[in-house]
């Protein structure tokens, strides 16, 4: 197994702070298992939404091909109990992801200063 993508991406916090409130910005991008995660976090609702949001793209660096062929809403970004994020991929980002060869996909995000960063990597078997 090797890296064979590496992505990044930041987001301020205040851009949303400006969806927080669109449950049509909400339903484009997040999936029904990520608004229900974010509809518990009141508080801290517009940065985690900016760090699942930079995720996201953060996922589509990994490719190297940017949003292309896929929706944001098929690249999850899901908590496990400890709060630490994950990915859950599906769809066309599933496939895209496949045919790149990554079978791993690794997920950090922080916040800080009103910016919220993500960064992945993605393994697969090196050839």
């Amino acid at each position: 197994m090797g890296i064979l993508g590496i992505g990044v991406d930041i987001c301020q916090v205040s851009r949303m702070e400006a969806f927080s409130s669109d449950s049509r910005f909400a339903e484009r991008f997040f999936s029904d298992a990520e608004r229900e995660y974010l509809q518990g976090k009141k508080a801290g609702l517009a940065q985690s939404m900016a760090g699942m949001y930079a995720a996201k793209e953060a996922f589509s660096k990994v490719l190297g091909s940017g949003v292309r062929g896929f929706e944001l809403k098929e690249v999850e970004v899901l908590h496990n109990p400890a709060g630490q994020p994950y990915y859950r991929i599906s769809g066309k980002a599933r496939k895209a992801m496949e045919k790149q060869g990554i079978v791993s996909l690794h997920l950090s995000i922080s916040h800080d200063g009103g910016m919220a960063v993500a960064f992945a990597v993605g393994e697969g078997p090196l050839t």
